[in-house]
């Protein structure tokens, strides 16, 4: 009974039943040594999202910095910009057309008579002269000819000498009575008959003098030898097909190009008025002049399948630079506008109410916003009709990050003091009117990118809180001067 009773629970292991987490419990310790893990993770995912929200929002947030910096947050803050001064000079205006060069005559020899070419004396490529002997067939078969019909003249010419005598003493006789009429009539029908002959035998002669003189082949225009067809010692006919050789005019050369129906009146009327249109041929990338020359006439009709007309410009082409069915761009100058403010194409910018440009004052290098009203595009230039006066300094580049007011830090754009599409402008300046380049612009360093040439700067979208109202950039807009280069609008 006493043993029994001993067996039993005593307290502290009933304490250690009732509390299973002490750390004396096996079970709780292992749990216990999971909850560390666990916390560790969660901190590790934290922190991971805490990084990759910040490396998302970082450039955001840079951005939004840099502008409050440029706009409101730091007035010492100046935006880099390229600025050009508006010019007062001549704006050429052109119609631009795709054409082909073709040589005034095309001349294709062939023998004119039957023989053995015996002689060649030219070389390929030669430059010829009217009358230059280019070959010569076989001339002995019609020399023969020539001597035959010179002698049956000879003989001819004594038979008639007699017949006539015979016919003067027959119609002395006839007067005498002595023989009757129809005989001396019969007599001068002879002699007639002989001069006929003799007549003949003249056309024989000069048939084969002509022949002798076909043998000797002669270059008809003064042009450029082409390859030879045929070699010395081949027989040649009049009736063959293909040539002895092709002789092409080198100058003067024509270049036909077509340009659309709408701007029919404008050069109909141009050349009505007597006006000579100067024309300029530019190799197939425009980026060179080969040679320039004028307009000659236009074409009677208009093709409609394509809805353009042709026309036809002359070329002197003296060093040789335009070559018979090469492709070029025909450039048909057909306005000059005078003294006109020139500004480049990528500083009009085009908002709710508007076309308008930066202008910076060089007082304190402040960007001021100028409605402007453009006028002539050509290539990367355009005339402005209101709005700038010559010198004012324009910006070119970096417009995007701009509003009224802002300081700036101008820098000298290169790219936009150049001729209309060069080399193929032609424009003069008027003397005295160019406006000088400012003199007191930090130089722009040589590593500063550079857009393409007449590029317009495309607008971020989180800077256009900083433009002023109704004068949002349009980038569209911006380019519209560059789209089609051969529709030039006037006004």
């Amino acid at each position: 009974m006493h043993e029994k009773m001993t067996e039993a629970p005593t307290r502290s292991e009933i304490a250690l039943q009732l509390h299973p987490d002490e750390p004396n419990n096996k079970p709780s310790k292992k749990r216990s040594s999971a909850r560390p893990i666990g916390i560790l993770l969660l901190v590790a995912v934290l922190a991971g999202g805490f990084f990759v929200w910040r490396s998302t929002h970082k450039p955001q947030t840079t951005a939004a910095a840099g502008r409050g910096r440029g706009g409101n947050g730091d007035a010492n803050a100046r935006v880099p910009v390229s600025v050009t001064p508006a010019q007062r000079r001549d704006l050429p205006v052109y119609l631009d057309g795709l054409g082909s060069v073709e040589a005034f005559n095309t001349v294709t020899l062939k023998s004119r008579v039957d023989g053995q070419m015996m002689q060649v004396n030219f070389t390929e490529g030669q430059e010829v002269r009217k009358g230059d002997l280019l070959a010569i067939i076989d001339p002995r078969p019609y020399e023969v000819a020539l001597a035959q019909a010179q002698a049956n003249l000879a003989k001819d010419q004594a038979q008639l000498n007699d017949a006539k005598l015979n016919a003067t003493r027959y119609n002395q006789l006839t007067k005498d009575g002595v023989i009757p009429q129809q005989q001396a009539d019969t007599q001068t029908a002879l002699a007639n008959q002989l001069q006929a002959a003799v007549q003949g035998d003249q056309a024989a002669i000069d048939n084969a003098k002509l022949n002798i003189d076909y043998s000797h082949i002669t270059s008809p225009i003064d042009g450029r030898v082409g390859l030879r067809l045929v070699d010395p010692g081949n027989i040649v006919h009049a009736a063959d097909p293909n040539g002895l050789l092709v002789i092409t005019q080198m100058q003067p050369i024509a270049v036909i190009f077509t340009l659309p129906e709408d701007s029919l009146q404008a050069v109909n009327s141009r050349t009505r008025s007597g006006v000579t249109l100067q024309v300029k041929a530019l190799s197939r990338d425009n980026g060179m002049e080969l040679a320039s020359g004028t307009l000659l006439t236009i074409d009677n009709q208009i093709d409609q399948t394509t809805g353009t007309f042709r026309l036809k410009a002359v070329f002197d082409n003296r060093d040789r630079a335009l070559w018979p069915n090469q492709f070029v761009n025909a450039r048909l100058l057909i306005d000059v506008k005078k003294n006109a403010i020139i500004v480049p194409v990528a500083a009009i910018q085009r908002g709710d109410q508007g076309p308008f440009v930066y202008r910076v004052n060089p007082s304190d290098n402040t960007a001021e916003v100028v409605p402007v009203t453009p006028g002539v595009t050509e290539g990367t230039l355009s005339s402005i009709e209101g709005g700038l006066a010559a010198g004012d300094l324009i910006v070119t580049d970096g417009q995007d990050r701009l509003r009224a007011g802002a300081r700036v830090d101008p820098r000298p754009d290169t790219r936009s003091t150049g001729d209309v599409n060069p080399p193929a402008s032609t424009s003069t300046q008027t003397p005295g009117s160019q406006t000088p380049a400012p003199q007191n612009l930090p130089s722009a360093p040589s590593s500063q990118p550079r857009s393409p040439r007449g590029s317009q700067s495309l607008v971020n979208p989180g800077a256009q809180g900083n433009q002023p109202q109704g004068q949002s950039n349009n980038a569209q807009g911006a380019r519209q001067g560059n789209r089609n280069r051969g529709s030039n609008s006037q006004q």
